[in-house]
């Protein structure tokens, strides 16, 4: 689609949105929302006509793009059908749904309970977990990020958390393995892995195994930095875990669904958790849907028991019918498989060329449609390009990053002193590489803020 200016109609988005629009982790009268006038694949456009790139996925959500049309077809026929139902009922979509997702979803994983989003499902991982152990406390890592309702904020290891923090939400935090920044003064990932382990069973014994009901990690940390976990510490959790009696809770909302070039980013760890949680890309964000994957012994403890928990909209027809067309979709033009290859043949090979050019990069990392470049000021002492949870006048260097990356015609996705190249999983190798050749412009707006 060709996008055409309607600057009166852009007017009247924005001033409509400034005047009634309340946005989440936002400073009201400091902010100054862009006014979308459409979407398609893998761009966006404003009502000037400028057309975006978009290297966030939304919020890394849009797996498939924006628009496919098959997914819309399915969700006008849903429509069209049943609108909506209450969950009490068996409802096709919803059905079939569940039946796909547990199809993909390692080991037993076999039951899926619906959730509107991912913070509700971690909300409800949680509650099951302390159910099924009649344990109280849960573990979650700095450098993580969980949902922004009250659970799942107080699991989040980031200042997101902070305002939030009540100090009484039955979490306590422990340092997950990143050897960049390592919290154990490791040199190799055998060391980060070993002593990330040492710390995390040391953790669980000074608490008391016998008041943890869960632990709580993102498989691959997303907004935190998308920092890949070291060859088997997942397994070790796992190990830990079934030491203790402890329940394993994997947070997929970001990582699932072919963002990292397999259909869960479990799967390329060989390791099958307790429950898993789901949102974003299950249906590529088009209507709101969230979920928990509930392994068979947990699944068990509700069998004759009631499940004391559930939501008016939990597999709504609509975002189920999305989910089915967008698995459907993925499976049929071998989306996983493309993010895969581009991942290998593309992404790295380049983000490693522009780390070799540019100064303010310290490190790359990633895999599949998911990887982060970590920005510094001097890659010798790894001071990062800004400080922790920087704003106003101290995040300049980031803010000028972006500003770059927009002007050109990429819509960038930053967090602190890191940039993302997150775009929709089906990207075309022309996309991609229009958008690695604006990231490179931007580099070098970051480069002039490095010593």
């Amino acid at each position: 689609m060709t996008p055409q200016p309607h600057p009166q109609a852009g007017a009247a988005v924005k001033a409509a949105d400034r005047a009634h629009v309340f946005h989440s982790w936002s400073a009201q009268e400091l902010i100054d929302p862009l006014a979308v006038a459409g979407a398609e694949g893998s761009y966006f456009w404003d009502f000037d006509g400028k057309r975006y790139l978009d290297f966030s996925s939304g919020l890394v959500y849009t797996n498939i793009g924006y628009q496919h049309p098959k997914v819309v077809a399915a969700i006008q026929e849903q429509a069209a059908t049943m609108t909506t139902f209450a969950p009490a009922f068996a409802v096709e979509a919803r059905s079939e749904a569940a039946r796909l997702i547990a199809e993909r979803t390692p080991g037993d994983l076999d039951k899926i309970f619906f959730t509107n989003a991912g913070a509700d499902a971690v909300e409800h991982a949680v509650r099951m977990a302390r159910l099924h152990t009649g344990r109280p406390k849960v573990l979650s890592a700095y450098r993580s990020y969980h949902g922004g309702t009250q659970q799942a904020v107080n699991l989040t290891g980031d200042p997101r958390r902070w305002a939030s923090d009540s100090g009484t939400a039955g979490v306590v935090r422990f340092w997950a393995p990143f050897l960049y920044r390592s919290r154990f003064y490791a040199e190799t990932e055998e060391q980060e892995c070993a002593r990330a382990l040492e710390h995390l069973e040391t953790t669980i014994v000074f608490e008391g195994p016998a008041t943890v009901a869960g632990i709580v990690l993102e498989t691959i940390p997303g907004t935190a930095g998308i920092m890949l976990p070291p060859a088997g510490y997942l397994a070790g959790v796992r190990e830990i875990c079934d030491k203790y009696g402890i329940v394993f809770v994997l947070d997929e909302v970001m990582a699932g669904f072919g963002r990292t070039g397999t259909w869960f980013a479990a799967d390329l760890y060989d390791v099958v958790p307790d429950l898993m949680t789901f949102a974003k890309g299950v249906n590529s964000g088009y209507v709101p849907l969230g979920g928990v994957a509930i392994s068979g012994e947990i699944a068990a403890t509700f069998a004759e028991r009631p499940y004391p928990g559930g939501l008016t909209y939990s597999g709504h027809p609509l975002a189920c019918a999305a989910a089915v067309a967008t698995l459907t979709v993925m499976e049929e033009e071998g989306i996983v498989e493309h993010a895969a290859r581009l991942g290998t043949d593309v992404v790295g090979p380049a983000l490693r060329e522009l780390a070799e050019r540019h100064p303010s990069v310290g490190e790359v990392r990633g895999t599949g449609m998911f990887w982060a470049l970590e920005l510094v000021r001097n890659r010798e002492t790894r001071e990062p390009l800004v400080p922790y949870n920087a704003s106003g006048q101290a995040a300049t260097p980031m803010a000028a990053f972006a500003a770059s990356a927009k002007a050109h015609g990429v819509w960038p996705f930053v967090n602190m002193n890191r940039t993302h190249v997150v775009p929709p999983c089906n990207i075309s190798e022309a996309e991609l590489k229009e958008g690695l050749a604006v990231l490179d412009t931007a580099l070098s707006v970051a480069d002039e803020y490095t010593e």
